[in-house]
């Protein structure tokens, strides 16, 4: 592959097998050759590494830049209060007040201070940790126990994770700001979903995110049976690209729930990931 490519799977809910998908994708692109990174961007729960097991090599911190006021020189003229949205700095009755957990490090506060009483300083909300399992480079973030806001380590994570011809990003679930952190400026986003109506209801919110977005998108039904017409017609419904199906094969929970991974342990699925592999990279080359 010469053109480098990001790949992200994502998912409206939680539990439909975005992680499954991902992992064995990324096995199926090391084993075909490609130089390729997996990247979990699902940072307050991280469960790649169950799977690929991998080695890890370097460990740092991500933090955030949150406001220091000098109360020496601070006139408590309420600038810094207006034009923060997030309510992480606030005047009241002469005094300035932050907030630091509620602080998205943007610095406005900073800039409209007349009298230049405001600094920063480093806040840390996680750690993000590189290595390798085989030939897949891995990177994945953790996030502080009690931190409420991820997307900072979000995009440290992707900022560590995006140098190889291929690169997967896994995706929290759901359709709020983590997810827009990580799926942004991806070629392709493929959304994983389960042909139950909760499932579908969940797709249908995530479709809604990613074509607001503009990214390039496609469907993967996993646990799939061939009565099942939901998604199908769900699918066509919606005019999105229906890209694979993956059959509901207890093969493969077994394999899950022994920690491995179905592109090794489970017959016939070797064929399975790599089809879905060169259909992913056909689209994301489109």
């Amino acid at each position: 592959m010469t053109t480098r490519l990001t790949i992200a799977l994502a998912s409206g809910k939680g539990g439909t097998g975005k992680t499954t998908v991902a992992v064995n994708l990324a096995s199926a692109a090391a084993a075909a050759g490609y130089e390729v990174c997996y990247v979990d961007c699902d940072v307050e729960e991280p469960n790649g590494h169950l799977f690929l097991n991998p080695r890890i090599r370097r460990r740092y911190p991500a933090n955030v830049p949150v406001p220091v006021v000098d109360s020496e020189r601070c006139t408590a003229c309420g600038a810094c209060g207006e034009i923060c949205q997030y309510s992480a700095i606030v005047c009241i009755n002469k005094n300035v007040l932050t907030f630091e957990k509620m602080c998205h490090g943007c610095g406005g506060c900073q800039l409209v201070c007349p009298v230049a009483a405001i600094t920063e300083k480093d806040r840390e909300t996680g750690v993000v940790e590189e290595g390798e399992a085989g030939q897949i480079a891995f990177v994945h973030g953790r996030l502080n126990v009690g931190e409420a806001m991820s997307p900072p380590l979000i995009r440290a994570v992707r900022a560590a994770g995006q140098n190889k011809a291929l690169n997967i990003i896994d995706v929290p679930p759901g359709t709020s700001c983590p997810v827009i952190a990580a799926i942004r400026g991806v070629d392709l986003v493929i959304l994983v979903t389960e042909p139950t109506p909760f499932g579908l209801n969940d797709l249908d919110l995530a479709l809604d995110m990613v074509k607001e977005l503009g990214i390039p998108h496609a469907v993967v039904v996993n646990r799939s049976e061939p009565s099942n017409n939901l998604a199908r017609n769900f699918c066509k419904e919606r005019e999105v690209k229906l890209l694979a199906e993956i059959a509901d094969d207890r093969r493969v929970a077994e394999a899950y729930s022994r920690g491995e991974l179905a592109f090794w342990s489970a017959p016939g699925y070797q064929a399975v990931f790599d089809d879905l592999l060169s259909s992913i990279v056909k689209e994301a080359r489109k």
